[in-house]
């Protein structure tokens, strides 16, 4: 259940008239009275000789009795209560209860008060009612508000549990503002999936990945309509978008403005993510630095990299460097969101949109711990879509499984700190990284598969002996996994390259976070190809096996195919 304390005003007939009107899209129906301060308040709705006039005058009888000097220049109050699309159908007993108990709990009408303000709740839907109420007391006085909006949510919990509704979050007040039912209705009539205002949130998002230069310019390449407002020194203020689509009634574009689609995305807030400041932002470690791979493939391994590196300090940073990686996680998530393929693309995105809620708390970020994670959003973004197969397509896996526990170890804090409706966020995006790592690493994890089930058994041994050495609390449970095969096939791979198998598992497994991971097994596999520099794509770059030490086939007779010409050179 939402209530939403609206903006007060000071026409009382006009917003009567505006619940009881059928709206502007003709989306209301039925408006009627369901409860008010007095049983014989007329009701325009249901009788035929009562006026909207009428009922406003008795609304504002006691603020017209009052000096106008002394009467409040906004003296309209206005909430609405919406339940969850989930929830039961409501009867108007049911509903007048719960106005009852929130012109109560917010300070409009105190139980038991005979002098407080006058109220009217009108439903015109099935699922909401609108509570308007005239802020000057039967006896005079001004109603005591102070956080009406908060004691709102505080009673909207405990009506959730009473009536058996969908149970929400409590807020802390840094969510994006919501999309108003006139908005909804409207994306329901046009059978858009998303209102224009989530949508025009969701792509501003993604083009803020880039740089200052570059964002208007994606914006527009986005498809969006973009004003810019500019000073008379011709410095940028601020700008406004729209879909070519969306129109009002007279015909032209609805515009939004980056602040109202979301307090991070005004454009002084997107300036300062562009901004890097503070001494730990020259000792973050360069992401594109070591051996370089072309095109997405590099992006995406350097981005793992960052999520890496940002995992492994999360659990003992401050709370406002761990917020600025949250904060650059989720610019990554935006980033792999627009250059997915398509098998990955529709979860990737629900997941960064989801995701974006739990990158906003009251807790600041300190500007230069992000650095990393944003520069590989960028990266991401410069170098262009993957095709979702071969390594890029590897790499996809690799990066949305590192993303995974990124994600989860933002669930964990969010957590600990009480932060609510941002770990249910998170908690959510996690699921859908989960759904796009299963159609990423399909067919990669498949080709190592083979692989290992044709190695001959004293490699399968040997690799046996490292997972025990290095962590014999997880060995046994690793190798009755189904992915233990393409573990081995990857130990196998490391070690031809020179590397000591068991240091690499060492170092992969002192992340609890594998504690959440579907298959320990995979888990290890990414993260041992991403340290050992090893091909994700085991079936296109074959890598030699020599050891212990790594020798250099030439050019013109590299194998290819996998398991079965490997096994007949060795």
């Amino acid at each position: 259940m939402i209530p939403r304390v609206q903006k007060r005003g000071s026409r009382t007939v006009g917003l009567i008239f505006y619940l009881y009107e059928p709206g502007r899209c003709e989306e209301h129906t039925d408006p009627h009275l369901v409860a008010a301060w007095d049983a014989f308040a007329p009701d325009p709705g249901r009788h035929p000789d009562a006026t909207y006039d009428h009922l406003a005058q008795l609304l504002d009888q006691p603020v017209d009795t009052l000096s106008p000097s002394r009467r409040p220049e906004q003296h309209v109050w206005h909430l609405s209560v919406r339940a969850a699309p989930e929830d039961p159908l409501l009867t108007d007993a049911q509903w007048a209860d719960i106005a009852r108990r929130m012109v109560a709990a917010t300070g409009i009408a105190p139980t038991g008060d005979d002098t407080a303000c006058r109220w009217a709740a009108v439903r015109h839907a099935d699922d909401h009612i609108h509570i308007v109420a005239t802020l000057v007391r039967e006896d005079g006085r001004r109603p005591r508000l102070n956080n009406d909006a908060a004691r709102a949510q505080a009673e909207a919990r405990l009506l959730e549990a009473e009536y058996g509704l969908r149970q929400l979050n409590p807020g802390d007040g840094t969510a994006a503002k919501r999309p108003t039912s006139a908005e909804r209705h409207k994306a329901e009539r046009e059978n858009r999936p998303q209102t224009p205002r989530e949508e025009l949130r969701e792509t501003v998002r993604h083009a803020a990945a880039g740089t200052m230069n570059e964002f208007f310019t994606r914006l527009t390449a986005a498809g969006l309509l973009v004003h810019q407002r500019a000073a008379p020194s011709g410095d940028l203020l601020g700008y406004k978008v729209a879909l070519p689509d969306d129109r009002n009634h007279d015909g032209e574009p609805v515009f939004y403005a980056g602040s109202t689609l979301a307090p991070d995305l005004s454009l002084p807030r997107i300036r300062k993510r562009w901004t890097t400041s503070g001494p730990q932002a020259e000792h973050d470690t360069d992401v594109s630095a070591g051996p370089r791979w072309p095109g997405p493939a590099g992006a995406r391994r350097r981005a793992s990299t960052a999520m890496w590196q940002a995992l492994l300090v999360i659990d003992h940073g401050t709370d406002e460097q761990i917020a600025a990686r949250i904060t650059g996680a989720g610019e990554v998530l935006d980033a792999l969101a627009t250059t997915s393929a398509a098998p990955t693309r529709d979860e990737l995105r629900q997941a960064a949109f989801l995701f974006e809620r739990a990158t906003r708390s009251h807790i600041q970020t300190e500007r230069g711990h992000d650095r990393a994670l944003r520069r590989a959003a960028r990266d991401l973004v410069r170098s262009g879509p993957v095709l979702g197969h071969g390594e890029d397509g590897a790499t996809t896996a690799m990066v949305i499984d590192m993303a995974f526990f990124l994600i989860t170890a933002a669930v964990h804090w969010h957590t600990r700190k009480n932060h609510a409706q941002q770990a249910a966020a998170a908690r959510q995006s996690a699921q859908h990284l989960r759904t796009a790592y299963r159609a990423a690493a399909r067919h990669p994890m498949a080709v190592l598969h083979q692989r290992g089930q044709h190695l001959t058994q004293p490699r399968l041994q040997r690799q046996a002996a490292h997972l025990r050495a290095a962590v014999p609390e997880l060995a046994e449970q690793i190798l009755n996994e189904p992915g233990w095969p393409a573990l081995a096939a990857t130990l196998d791979d490391t070690e031809a390259a020179g590397h000591q198998p068991a240091a690499l598992l060492t170092d992969a497994t002192r992340r609890r976070e594998l504690d959440t991971a579907d298959s320990t097994s995979d888990v290890l596999v990414w993260r041992l190809r991403r340290t050992a520099d090893l091909p994700a794509d085991a079936e296109r770059i074959p890598v030699q096996r020599s050891v212990p030490a790594p020798a250099r086939i030439p050019p013109g007779r590299q194998l290819k195919g996998g398991s079965d010409s490997l096994r007949q050179r060795r």
